[in-house]
């Protein structure tokens, strides 16, 4: 009796079992292969859309700039616990001009991606405590919380009692 009844519970948990590997998937599917259809001076924004619907992230310098992402995950080996592994992650960067033509194209995969230097400078702040930009700011920020300077002749008042 017992015999069949792990024999069932251990059968409805192997069945239960899926063999194949959950993929998380964020983007555009098969960028890299839609992105193979767009040309250079020759396509404008509509067929862009056409194939790769509406940019993840779009920026706006001398051109526009639109940029396509496609990213897949996949849990990794039963060692690192079922942690979230990256197996494809690929970037496409388009240059519009201002007539809505396609004037560059720039597709990265995760091995290139895995070459860029990535800079570990930092930029300084442009002044200082004691500069004059930064008493000059404090004064107008003392000036717009308080203009009648109300708060100050009570200090004063209080400071005096």
């Amino acid at each position: 009796m017992y015999k069949t009844l792990y024999i069932i519970f251990f059968s409805l948990i192997v069945t239960n079992c899926s063999f194949k590997p959950v993929v998380k998937h964020h983007g555009v599917p098969f960028l890299e292969k839609k992105q193979a259809s767009l040309i250079v001076n020759k396509s404008n924004k509509n067929d862009i859309k056409k194939t790769l619907g509406s940019p993840s992230t779009k920026s706006k310098f001398d051109n526009d700039i639109w940029i396509y992402i496609e990213r897949k995950q996949t849990q990794s080996k039963l060692k690192n616990l079922g942690r979230m592994k990256i197996f494809k992650n690929d970037i496409l960067v388009l240059e519009i001009d201002s007539y809505g033509i396609l004037k560059k194209k720039e597709f990265y995969n995760k091995e290139d991606m895995e070459n860029i230097k990535v800079v570990e400078a930092t930029t300084e702040a442009g002044f200082k405590r004691n500069s004059f930009i930064y008493d000059f700011m404090s004064s107008m920020r003392q000036k717009i919380n308080d203009p009648l300077g109300v708060r100050a002749k009570k200090r004063k008042e209080i400071s005096q009692r």
